[in-house]
């Protein structure tokens, strides 16, 4: 069951879905951020969501492996509550009833290698048995996104597209659910089913996407930069790197990084923090 495919090699560039989804949004950004490694000031609001959301996934993990979590449930009023309304929610996830020919396993680790690049993905929670596979996200901010952004977002298309590359499940046989754990009601969760069609246009984009990618990298080699996207696009309304590029003043700058940081619903664009935020 679900075969590991995977190779790994020193000077393989690894690429994750946030940084995908990054190089599709501005490569200039992508240069900023993933290769010289430049950070906008950190947003205290932020950094308490993100680090909730990390300790679900934690909590989720332990959860799976078998380990106690009620002391740290009894410390925390926020996790107790989302755990409590996920458990009414989806029982079958958090007490499932299973037999030898399923597998599951949290944090899920695959790589697949395309050319000189490491394509990586890491499942929140991997369900497999000898039929079909099942990848499981998790989300801990309040407004989901429409479905439409989340079919187009490169964490949907990657993890399904890895998945069915790396194992021997046709692509019908694999689903990707996202669940938010944080909804204003109830937990809600969105799934998409996949197909071989989409996988050949995944698989064709991504294709597409590293071949534009490795241009740039040697040009970059030689002094030049990413290219950036044409003005007047709305990404440069939201981006903390828009006076480095010249587009908008220092203080716009600042005021627009404030409100992306600001504004989960802004996050889609983002998509590279452990999975807790798109």
């Amino acid at each position: 069951m679900i075969p590991l495919l995977n190779s790994t090699q020193n000077q393989l560039l690894r690429l994750s879905q946030g940084q995908l989804n990054l190089l599709e949004t501005c490569p200039r950004k992508f240069q900023n951020t993933y290769l010289e490694q430049l950070h906008p000031p950190s947003n205290p609001d932020y950094e308490e969501k993100q680090l909730l959301g990390s300790r679900f996934h934690l909590l989720m993990q332990q959860q799976e492996m078998g380990l106690k979590i009620g002391s740290f449930l009894q410390m925390d009023s926020q996790l107790q509550s989302w755990m409590k309304s996920f458990a009414i929610t989806a029982p079958e996830i958090l007490n499932p009833q299973t037999d030898r020919d399923t597998f599951r396993e949290s944090e899920h680790l695959r790589t697949l290698q395309v050319k000189d690049y490491l394509l990586t993905a890491i499942y929140d929670l991997l369900i497999a048995n000898n039929e079909e596979v099942q990848i499981l996200d998790w989300k801990t901010y309040r407004t989901p996104p429409s479905k439409r952004k989340l079919q187009y977002n490169w964490q949907t298309r990657l993890y399904m597209y890895v998945l069915a590359e790396t194992s021997d499940y046709p692509p019908e046989n694999i689903s990707m659910t996202y669940w938010f754990v944080q909804s204003e009601t109830k937990p809600k969760n969105i799934k998409f089913t996949y197909t071989s069609v989409q996988h050949q246009q995944t698989e064709k984009k991504l294709n597409q996407h590293l071949k534009k990618l490795t241009k740039w990298l040697q040009a970059y080699q030689q002094g030049e930069q990413f290219p950036q996207v044409p003005e007047g696009n709305k990404a440069c309304n939201y981006c903390q790197y828009a006076s480095r590029c010249q587009r908008i003043s220092v203080n716009s700058e600042n005021q627009t990084s404030q409100n992306l940081l600001g504004n989960d619903s802004n996050l889609i664009n983002l998509a590279n923090i452990q999975e807790v935020p798109l």
